[in-house]
């Protein structure tokens, strides 16, 4: 296997190794391959490969498999990411919704595919990811729905227990209500108004223009073939790799 190929620094690795289970610490027995294992996952997402095809290199196909399924299931990758993105700068959010197609192996996981956050409209079957980034463009937090869901219906869960100067977000957030609430919160709303509102509220334009910082974030994500189209049937595994792809951004 080709090492230079790996992603996984030296110093990636200093600032991770202490988050995984399996330490030495641990009791029982140990995870002494994880290095290895993560390199495996970061490759079939950045690849967005079925993963029988893993390089024999990286060990059995399915042990990867169940492992990885092991620690979405129980949120170890959520909390990766949480490790290293350090201290948001909310002098202002910026929120945004990306569309991602659904490979249609992606589906067949019990519950169905509303219950996957994958949805099903006339370009076929999708999954949005409702972000939110900091002033300097870090991932925040993120949501998964079915791709036709209104954008609105994930801004809820992504504001609660965000303390923020102003929110950024494009006329498709134009509401009453989201508005009532940041301003009781004593910020400020950089949305334009719907052509179809009567009156017209002013905005910044000039702070507006940075809203494409939330955009760019979207472009850096898909660039990993497993995010920009989905292949995992269920919920926590897509968000274990968007986790997983937000770590490896936020350790460049």
């Amino acid at each position: 296997m080709d090492a230079s190929r790996f992603v996984v620094s030296d110093g990636m690795w200093s600032r991770l190794e202490g988050i995984f289970p399996g330490k030495a610490v641990d009791r029982g027995v140990t995870a002494a391959d994880t290095r290895l294992f993560l390199e495996a996952v970061f490759w079939r997402v950045r690849t967005g490969s079925p993963w029988r095809d893993l390089p024999t290199g990286f060990g059995n196909w399915n042990s990867v498999f169940r492992r990885f399924r092991r620690w979405a299931r129980d949120g170890v990758f959520d909390r990766l990411f949480e490790a290293v993105s350090g201290d948001p700068d909310m002098e202002y959010a910026l929120i945004d919704g990306t569309v991602g197609s659904v490979h249609q192996k992606a589906t067949g996981a019990k519950g169905g595919t509303q219950n996957q956050a994958i949805g099903r409209s006339k370009g076929g079957l999708t999954t949005k990811i409702m972000a939110m980034v900091d002033a300097l463009g870090n991932l925040v937090r993120f949501v998964l729905m079915p791709g036709q869901r209104n954008d609105l219906m994930g801004v809820r869960p992504r504001i609660d227990g965000i303390s923020f100067d102003a929110l950024l977000a494009d006329k498709a957030f134009d509401a009453n209500w989201l508005r009532a609430a940041i301003f009781e919160r004593g910020a400020k709303a950089v949305i334009p108004s719907r052509k179809n509102r009567k009156t017209q509220i002013d905005f910044d334009a000039e702070m507006y223009k940075w809203r494409h910082l939330v955009e760019n974030y979207f472009a850096k994500i898909k660039e990993f073939r497993g995010i920009a189209t989905r292949y995992d049937k269920t919920d926590d595994s897509f968000r274990a790799n968007i986790n997983l792809t937000a770590t490896l951004i936020a350790c460049r």
